[in-house]
């Protein structure tokens, strides 16, 4: 079973993702984070058809603390988070975090 690939955020950030032909989206206007933002997460991450979840870096700041730690410990979906100051070492975590290992780990 193939899984989907899913964006939460403000319609200005999931507008590239569809239009690249995700399928799987939850539009929180950003007025409206700290209130909806919690709901549109736990249902991707509820979904079994979703496989990973991409969200902005400064969008978990929203979260409340038991989904934020939710959706930092999944392994599936995946939380892969873009912008902000994290850089490669967050994508190194994600990667880790991920498969559960540490691909650029030098001997």
């Amino acid at each position: 079973m193939s899984q989907e690939i899913a964006v939460v955020g403000s319609p200005d950030f999931t507008t590239g993702f569809r239009l690249a032909g995700v399928r799987e989206f939850a539009d929180v206007p950003d007025d409206d984070k700290d209130e909806q933002l919690d709901d549109a997460v736990r249902e991707m991450l509820d979904d079994d058809n979703v496989g990973i979840l991409v969200m902005h870096d400064e969008d978990l700041d929203h979260l409340s603390r038991n989904v934020r730690s939710d959706v930092e410990t999944s392994v599936e979906p995946v939380l892969v988070t873009l912008g902000g100051e994290a850089g490669s070492s967050g994508l190194r975590e994600q990667i880790k975090r991920a498969i559960g290992i540490d691909l650029m780990e030098e001997d």
